[in-house]
């Protein structure tokens, strides 16, 4: 296209509309180019920001959306969330060892079911576990783990990485609640 506008005389163009149509073109594809690099821009002060509003979060309790917590000899609370009352609530942990140990939970209504897992009166030894819950019927229940935000940086591809205690690196859609220092 620039080529083709450089190569036109413009007092004496061979079609003047195509002429106009190119020039317009042009100016559009320089438009578009402006708006990519403000959004970059834009995205890239937004992540600042994410990152900074995070940081100042750090030390505080967090709820975070999990399958998976790592035992270190302390309890660690959550809550599973119930869309309907349920006469019965399991919790299932798998260690790496594969052995699963179940938590059964009283009847409840909706909403947040809590749950304390206490490794030494379980006899979970220390380590990462993979955690389901089930409800009365069968179906597959949301988890979330209450723990405190370590630390807050920036992956290698530019996007934000929360640590966790008793989870680890979570994104930070994964929490869905600030419960305060």
């Amino acid at each position: 296209l620039v080529a083709q506008i450089r190569n036109q005389d413009p007092l004496a163009p061979s079609d003047p509309s195509e002429f106009v149509n190119q020039l317009s073109q042009l100016s559009q594809t320089e438009a578009l180019q402006n708006l990519a690099q403000m959004n970059s821009a834009s995205a890239s002060m937004l992540q600042s920001l994410q990152v900074l509003a995070m940081g100042a979060q750090v030390g505080a309790e967090v709820s975070v959306a999990t399958d998976r917590v790592r035992l270190d000899g302390k309890t660690v609370k959550g809550s599973i969330m119930l869309d309907g009352a349920s006469a019965a609530t399991t919790l299932v942990l798998t260690g790496a060892d594969q052995q699963k140990h179940s938590i059964t939970l009283p009847p409840h209504g909706a909403g947040a079911l809590p749950f304390t897992i206490d490794p030494a009166a379980l006899g979970l030894p220390d380590g990462d576990y993979a955690m389901t819950a089930m409800g009365a019927d069968g179906r597959a229940l949301p988890i979330e783990i209450n723990s405190r935000l370590d630390s807050v940086r920036m992956s290698a591809n530019g996007g934000v990485l929360l640590q966790v205690a008793n989870i680890g690196e979570v994104d930070p859609a994964a929490i869905t609640g600030f419960n305060g220092k």
